[in-house]
């Protein structure tokens, strides 16, 4: 007859099992919830391979990662030291709203050392030291994922998750689905640089690289209303090639491309990133002065004039010639109850029009203002 377990080795072996179910609950709860996840995660890969824009596909990150994953935040940094994707995005509503949330950097190591060489996602607590500058004035968080956007052998930016639990990401969360979701924005982001560097061909000046009338008039009226929304104004400058003709005239139509292409890229040099060139037509350029007053105006206007009269224009073998503008100043600040866009972005370029037409008046080669804010 079998001889009975003593007391204290059943207790043991009961302890031991109740150890052995605790782990694989655990386990089993890991694997549902990496099983949630990544089920999300292909919902959200399909939503971004859909976007058909580049504020589409920010907005999915923002508000869908978002939501769908319960985070505090969700920002993302992007790699950008031509300034191209932040030019394609101007205007976008979904950038200003999540302007804090959108980080344009030349280097990505410039904005954290943790964000640069990324070969697969981060996950962790939260540091303050190390993470302030991934999450600007973003307070609470306890848990983040820095995951790498990877694409062609090169990270072309960081999407970045804020949590408040501290246990949110940690080791114990499989991060394959999180890398493939870098992937993913990564190609998408590609896409819609793509999509939206086509776009703007229809809306460039071949010879000047300026934007075209039509994109201006566009841009004009996506600016009023951001000036609406901010209470601010917005100035414009219209710039008219002095004695234009006589140049064709002179010395034919190739020199005549010379000078525009000169004179936008020295106009080109005097703007801000956040300002708009358009070649209105002709001889006739226009720039636009996000949150300009007419003084800011008046003194940028004076600046391209300047830069344009420093030094001559080299049209041919020898023969080279003094350029100079007339130049129109106007602002516009809308009221509150202003509905009409287009017909104040109207009123806005005949204001400046007038202007400019009132310095060739009284004898070209120099700046004339508005008289009233446009309103």
């Amino acid at each position: 007859m079998r001889s009975a377990r003593p007391a204290g080795s059943l207790a043991a072996l009961e302890a031991e099992n109740r150890i052995v179910k605790a782990r694989l609950r655990a386990l089993t709860s890991e694997v549902v919830r990496n099983q949630t996840i990544l089920q999300k995660s292909q919902e959200r890969e399909l939503e971004l391979l859909r976007a058909s824009s580049l504020g589409d596909l920010l907005r999915i990150l923002f508000h869908d990662l978002k939501s769908s994953y319960q985070l505090e935040t969700v920002v993302l940094a992007l790699r950008d030291p031509g300034h191209e994707i932040r030019h394609l995005l101007w205007g976008d509503p979904i950038v200003e709203e999540h302007r804090h949330e959108v980080l344009f950097v030349d280097s990505l190591a410039a904005l954290a050392p943790v964000a640069e060489g990324l070969e697969r996602p981060w996950l962790g607590r939260y540091r303050g030291k190390q993470h302030a500058g991934l999450f600007p004035g973003v307070k609470g968080l306890g848990s983040v994922a820095l995951i790498p956007m990877r694409h062609n052998d090169a990270i072309e930016g960081v999407l970045m998750f804020g949590s408040a639990d501290k246990t949110r990401f940690g080791a114990q969360l499989a991060s394959d689905f999180l890398a493939h979701l870098g992937l993913v924005s990564a190609v998408c982001l590609e896409n819609g640089v793509n999509r939206a560097r086509l776009l703007r061909s229809g809306f460039t000046d071949f010879l000047t690289g300026f934007y075209n009338r039509r994109y201006l008039q566009a841009r004009l009226r996506e600016e009023l209303a951001r000036a609406q929304r901010l209470g601010r104004s917005l100035a414009l400058l219209m710039i008219d090639i002095d004695h234009f003709k006589q140049i064709n005239d002179r010395y034919g139509h190739l020199a005549g491309d010379t000078v525009l292409h000169e004179v936008a890229a020295r106009i080109a040099a005097q703007m801000r990133t956040s300002d708009t060139g358009a070649r209105f037509g002709g001889d006739e350029f226009a720039m636009l002065l996000q949150e300009g007053s007419v003084v800011d105006a008046e003194r940028v206007a004076s600046r391209v004039l300047h830069a344009v009269q420093a030094r001559p224009i080299s049209l041919a073998t020898g023969v080279e010639e003094l350029i100079g503008l007339s130049i129109g100043v106007a602002a516009a600040a809308p009221t509150a109850d202003m509905r009409d866009h287009k017909l104040l972005g109207d009123r806005l370029i005949a204001a400046a029009d007038a202007a400019l037409y009132r310095a060739k008046s009284q004898g070209r080669n120099q700046v004339a203002v508005a008289e009233d804010i446009v309103r």
